[in-house]
């Protein structure tokens, strides 16, 4: 049977990464800092990574693990995370398990962002501490790469699920709509609502991610919808789900600044190997309004 580690088990992307995977006939050994159903441990431990490598020498390997906060306070996590944890992994497969295929995670927000969809060929831009360990980890996933290491380099977009954390506004505004559906007298503080990023299902990415290591065309690749929507059209959507006008329930609070006004991909180079996000953004605004399912988070 052919197996697969995800380090950052805890998190939404591996969730449906895990779904996909056994439903392939995968076995799966997730790993998470955290307790739970999963093996406990932390990627930037060198021996604990290896020994783990070695001893179950994987067909694929998922870098998954991040806090997705910017901020220059998580300097060090992001660097023991991110790059440290993908220098583990590579060195492992390395020594170990040459035939593994490995997954590193990247960001849409590590490229110079004009406002156009951006594809992995454009210029990188380290404009924080998260940017930072993203482009780092990209060169080390090069330079392994150039030592017969099959590594592949997703970029991800904006995605949610009814899994996301309840600190991402996507999921806020979901919440606030579903307390005043019950009878609460709910409101939400946000920012600028011309703000335009992606919609995307985080298992339409997950698809991506796995599409993605099991070709050989292309080592690396923007994930996501390639389609930007201001953060009033998901308001719209969840409040009208309701019945409701979303500018009688929010307030504006100037202090609330994005990094972007405008983020989307260009994801055609996946696509030109037969991958497409499918889940359209009213979709996901029902899947989420919906459910009642517990958040992930890595």
């Amino acid at each position: 049977m052919a197996a697969a580690i995800i380090f950052g088990s805890r998190g939404q992307d591996a969730y449906y990464l895990t779904q996909l995977l056994t439903g392939a006939g995968i076995s799966v050994t997730g790993v998470s800092r955290s307790a739970g159903p999963w093996l406990q441990g932390d990627v930037s431990d060198l021996p604990f990574t290896e020994e783990l490598i070695e001893s179950r020498k994987p067909d694929y390997v998922f870098h998954l693990a991040a806090n997705s906060a910017v901020h220059h306070g998580l300097l060090w996590e992001h660097q023991s995370t991110i790059v440290k944890g993908t220098q583990n992994i590579l060195e492992s497969v390395y020594r170990h398990s040459k035939h593994s295929r490995v997954f590193i995670t990247g960001s849409g927000l590590q490229f110079v962002n004009t406002g156009a969809p951006i594809s992995e060929k454009d210029e990188l831009l380290a404009g924080n501490a998260y940017t930072l360990a993203r482009i780092q980890s990209l060169y080390a996933a090069r330079y392994y790469r150039s030592l017969g290491i099959r590594t592949f380099a997703g970029h991800l977009f904006h995605h949610d699920s009814p899994l996301r954390t309840e600190h991402h506004l996507n999921r806020k505004i979901v919440d606030t709509v579903k307390r005043i559906a019950a009878g609460e007298d709910a409101r939400l503080q946000i920012g600028d609502v011309t703000v335009e990023k992606e919609f995307g299902f985080a298992g339409d990415i997950a698809k991506g991610i796995f599409h993605l290591v099991q070709q050989d065309t292309v080592t690396e690749a923007c994930i996501g919808t390639g389609k930007a929507y201001p953060i009033s059209k998901w308001l719209d959507i969840c409040f009208s789900s309701i019945g409701k006008n979303w500018e009688d329930h929010v307030d504006r609070n100037p202090a609330f600044r994005s990094d972007f006004k405008r983020l989307v991909s260009d994801p055609s180079s996946l696509e030109s190997t037969g991958w497409k996000a499918e889940t359209s953004i009213d979709e996901l605004a029902a899947l989420m309004l919906q459910s009642s399912g517990t958040s992930h988070g890595e």
